[in-house]
């Protein structure tokens, strides 16, 4: 029988991250998803919200580091300290994702605890609500939409973040001091891309600790069937966009 647990939101929320790249390891996501699957049915009818449950339309969210408080989180949009100088979202305080994604997390912590014991994934965004995808969105209409999306999802496709399928997360020590990542969260320019870091490491704008930084993040998600996107080394996907659509609803705004 499937714990039942209390859920969320009337509508989830999208991401200020690009993801039109589709991941790589989105076979062994599934397949890690249905192991940690819980048995039974979830009550549609749940609309009971606590600290700790969001329940939405049948879907479990909970907060990042519900399975593992060895991962810590900030997060970004609930303060001025983000790309838009300004708090996008009015009453939620945590970063939400599915419990199945919550899982995840907390093997990939384990993973990075044991490289290294004073690490902790420090997470800065999961779920977000479709009207603050757009509002992001229209806030940079100055870029065209084509470029747009490389940073900030079109409302209109939807965003992993949406559905509480994506993390956007860095590695910081045991005084929450991020790693030096050679860029910062929510960095526009190219030198964010992982794409890129050769050639930003043969012009010497970047440096070969800043990449192995970038990579021990990469190697801690991917060990659990995370995908990383090719414009921003923090945006992390639990499963394609496709696959997302088909398994979790779309949140659509914060609960009054």
């Amino acid at each position: 029988m499937k714990r039942t647990v209390i859920l969320l939101l009337s509508g989830l929320l999208i991401g200020a991250c690009s993801e039109s790249v589709e991941s790589e390891n989105s076979k062994k996501a599934v397949e890690l998803s249905q192991e940690m699957e819980i048995e039974g049915k979830k009550d549609p009818k749940a609309e009971v919200s606590t600290e700790k449950f969001l329940l939405h339309q049948g879907d479990t969210l909970v907060s990042v580091d519900h399975f593992n408080t060895n991962i810590w989180w900030e997060l970004k949009y609930a303060t001025a300290d983000n790309f838009m100088h300004r708090v996008l979202y009015d009453t939620l305080q945590k970063a939400y994702v599915q419990i199945d994604v919550a899982r995840r997390l907390a093997k990939s912590q384990e993973y990075l605890t044991g490289r290294n014991s004073n690490y902790h994934l420090l997470v800065y965004d999961g779920l977000r609500p479709l009207s603050v995808q757009w509002e992001m969105w229209n806030a940079l209409d100055t870029i065209p939409a084509f470029e747009r999306g490389k940073f900030v999802s079109n409302p209109r496709s939807g965003s992993v973040h949406n559905y509480g399928a994506a993390v956007d997360v860095t590695i910081c020590n045991s005084n929450k001091k991020p790693l030096d990542m050679g860029a910062g969260y929510d960095d526009i320019r190219k030198i964010a891309y992982p794409s890129l870091e050769s050639e930003f490491l043969t012009t010497g704008e970047i440096t070969r600790e800043q990449i192995d930084n970038r990579k021990l993040l990469r190697r801690t998600l991917k060990s659990q069937g995370f995908s990383n996107i090719p414009t921003e080394w923090w945006h992390f996907n639990a499963f394609p966009r496709p696959v997302v659509k088909g398994k979790y609803q779309l949140v659509l705004s914060e609960l009054d």
